[in-house]
């Protein structure tokens, strides 16, 4: 199988020189790209190639009014004995989780990160072994689950668009996750929205897709500097986070009716001078395109949600759009790199939490407000603030 996977990636290569059919076992087409010509290969790979997760509950449906979100990102799928923090999340009382990146670590063997091949052995293992861990079946007994990706679970430390195992990565995530016969799995990505609740108490969900379609960040020039340390601002101006399609789709969604309307983007958007690993701001002209964007279409009631930076904070942006702005970072479950955090930005509400946590949005319809919290992996509120949202 490897050898045929190299042929097509020779023959891919080829392809971009030479017009002209081209044969590949069971296979005869003129690719464009290395990446067709994988791709090719791809359709070809039978279901039992890819993991799937345990069953789960079906979302609330759409005439539900939700009261309570939880939210968690970044787990490490190796660590040992079961997880306090998906067991509290398990036991909560919620109407929905939402597993919104790094919800594997997919591209490293231990903690050295590795580069995956074209058939992403190590990204699958680590979702097989996600599907098998105890704490991991709980949560997908306990709650209905909406998911996005980052990097990890995208197959590469970082990557966007240049990764050229993505339609690989995109197929393994929507067959464990059970999406791929839902609308998501209709369009390259992973980006898709859900509503719930009727007129006056709806919650609308908008997963982006932060990787596919995401063009290179520029490489800081003083490495660990604070605020620089790792990306700086782009400068390129076809810098691009969510691809033309992902960004139309976004437009139309924004204009649909609703009250409350969570965000969720695997990278952070509202900081913009606190660190300098990925987040919107390192493509400012796509921030603001966002914020535009939720302006221009007059979308109320938007509460931003991220993770990825293994530890939580809160933030309030003033002029980010026409109310105030605030965004809940919930990471990470179990992969904590330090016991605290000082890290500041000018938006940030109070200190940030760094030990192992999840978060929790609680909605008062009758006063119109949500209770953006952070709970440590004991289930305790360590971290909270109020957004109104009419």
């Amino acid at each position: 199988m490897k050898r045929i996977v190299s042929a097509i990636v020779v023959a891919g290569l080829a392809a971009c020189q030479a017009p002209g059919p081209i044969t590949i076992p069971g296979i005869t087409r003129a690719p464009q790209s290395a990446e067709d010509a994988l791709d090719a290969y791809y359709r070809t790979l039978p279901e039992e190639f890819y993991p799937t997760a345990p069953a789960g509950l079906p979302l609330p449906s759409k005439d539900s009014v939700l009261s309570r979100v939880l939210v968690g990102s970044c787990h490490d799928e190796e660590e040992a004995g079961p997880s306090d923090t998906l067991q509290r999340i398990a036991a909560e009382d919620a109407d929905l989780f939402l597993m919104i990146g790094d919800n594997v670590y997919g591209d490293k063997d231990g903690m050295s990160y590795a580069t995956n091949q074209a058939e992403l052995d190590e990204l699958r293992e680590s979702f097989a072994d996600l599907a098998a861990r105890s704490d991991f079946q709980a949560v997908r007994a306990s709650h209905p689950m909406m998911v996005a990706w980052d990097d990890h679970d995208y197959g590469a430390n970082d990557a966007g668009r240049e990764f050229p195992f993505r339609r690989l990565a995109e197929r393994v995530h929507e067959r464990f996750w059970g999406i791929e016969n839902m609308d998501v799995g209709a369009w390259p990505g992973t980006y898709y929205a859900r509503s719930f609740g009727p007129e006056g108490q709806r919650t609308q969900i908008i997963m982006l897709d932060t990787r596919f379609f995401r063009s290179p960040l520029t490489a800081t020039d003083e490495y660990g500097v604070t605020g620089k340390e790792r990306y700086i601002q782009s400068s390129d101006p076809n810098q691009d986070m969510l691809g033309n399609d992902q960004w139309t789709w976004l437009e139309n969604q924004l204009q649909k009716p609703a009250d409350l309307r969570l965000i969720v983007s695997s990278i952070q958007v509202l900081p913009t001078d606190g660190h300098g690993w990925e987040s919107w701001s390192r493509l400012p002209a796509e921030q603001q395109r966002l914020y535009s964007l939720i302006s221009e279409t007059g979308a109320n009631g938007v509460v931003f949600v991220s993770g990825d930076r293994h530890a939580s904070f809160l933030y309030r942006s003033e002029t980010a759009l026409p109310y105030p702005a605030y965004e809940l970072t919930a990471s990470s479950l179990n992969v904590s790199f330090q016991d605290t955090t000082d890290e500041m930005d000018s938006a940030q509400v109070g200190e940030g939490f760094s030990q192992d946590n999840y978060g929790a949005i609680g909605i008062d319809w009758a006063a119109g407000s949500v209770d953006l919290e952070i709970k440590n992996a004991a289930g305790e509120t360590v971290r909270q603030t109020t957004a109104q949202f009419r």
